[in-house]
């Protein structure tokens, strides 16, 4: 029984690092790779990590270990990823032309570098941030 635990929670952890792999190929844009990319394979090196403390139960330090790494791995990487976001944001890294709304349009003071908080205190007359091209890595 352990066994076939061990073999679907392994299988759809290595098929979700895949979806990763693939979703950077085929998103269009930074935004999207980076967030398909994080969430993706945070799965599946936590089914992975999972796999491990599930192999080796009278091993104390390895499911010790694979719990440390999963929470340290579900706590940091979603920030990490929001940073990498926010600057890429900042720096003007061109959104995919598909993309609908831009909620940050005006929002954010390039000069302090600042979020203005207040949308009534945003500046509405900034350009859009939306590539020109199908593609936004052209």
């Amino acid at each position: 029984m352990i066994d076939i635990i061990l073999a679907v929670l392994s299988t759809v952890g290595a098929l979700s690092i895949l979806f990763a792999s693939i979703g950077v190929l085929r998103m269009p844009d930074f935004y999207l790779r980076l967030s398909v990319t994080v969430k993706a394979s945070t799965m599946g090196v936590g089914l992975l990590l999972i796999c491990a403390a599930i192999m080796f139960p009278d091993d104390v330090s390895v499911t010790t270990k694979s719990i440390a790494i999963i929470f340290f791995l579900i706590l940091t990487a979603p920030i990490a990823a929001h940073m990498i976001g926010r600057a890429a944001y900042t720096t003007n890294t061109p959104l995919w032309k598909g993309t609908v709304i831009d909620q940050l349009q005006g929002m954010y003071n390039h000069e302090k570098n600042i979020l203005e908080s207040d949308p009534n205190k945003a500046d509405k007359t900034e350009k859009d941030n939306i590539a020109d091209t199908e593609d936004a890595t052209d």
